[in-house]
């Protein structure tokens, strides 16, 4: 599993959810960025609109690391999820706990590792 990734279980079999460059764009071309995501999903104008667009994202996120593999193993290629698989896999309640694994994926592929180098000096010191 990739550091960057959550898990979610969809009709018995683990996902991982990963964001990637190219899913930041996809959901940037949906929504306006990823800033503008929760406001979009939590002002959708119905319930089916509010599913069709949390199926969308899951099975965004759930393609992500089967196309990474894809891509790295063009031999040994896996079939992508589709929106119907997630639909008729799933329940309402299930989408609605996913939220949380899709949160951490996003957190995850955002999140700045940031580590300091040691100042040296022209003579090797630190300093």
């Amino acid at each position: 599993m990739d550091e960057r990734s959550a898990v979610v279980n969809i009709g018995g079999t683990e996902y991982e959810m990963l964001l990637t460059t190219r899913a930041t764009k996809e959901i940037a071309g949906r929504y306006g960025g990823l800033e503008d995501l929760g406001e979009k999903l939590m002002k959708s104008e119905n319930f089916e609109m509010a599913l069709d667009e949390i199926v969308w994202l899951i099975t965004l996120l759930c393609n992500q690391p089967i196309l990474v593999h894809n891509l790295k193993n063009p031999q040994d290629k896996k079939p992508e999820l589709t929106a119907e698989e997630v639909e008729l896999l799933t329940s309402p309640l299930e989408l609605a706990g996913y939220k949380n694994a899709i949160m951490e994926a996003m957190y995850k592929g955002t999140k700045r590792n940031i580590q300091s180098e040691e100042n040296t000096g022209k003579n090797g010191a630190v300093g």
